[in-house]
């Protein structure tokens, strides 16, 4: 089983329901104005963690010692 398969194992697949109910509970949990913030940091996050994987890639710091 590839990594895919292991995670839909393990969470299932979400459907309209699922993702409607985990919606109205971080909205109830955050409040409206605290979203977009959440929303900005991850998006903020992962384009780091892609721009350091490519910098790594293309031959960047590869965590070797000289």
């Amino acid at each position: 089983m590839g990594t895919t398969g292991a995670v839909f194992a393990l969470i299932g697949s979400f459907g309209t329901q699922e993702i409607l109910l985990c919606a109205i509970v971080a909205l109830l949990l955050f409040g409206g104005k605290k979203i977009p913030e959440l929303a900005k940091g991850l998006g903020e996050g992962i384009r780091n963690f892609k721009d350091a994987m490519k910098s790594e890639d293309k031959g960047g710091d590869s965590g070797k010692k000289p």
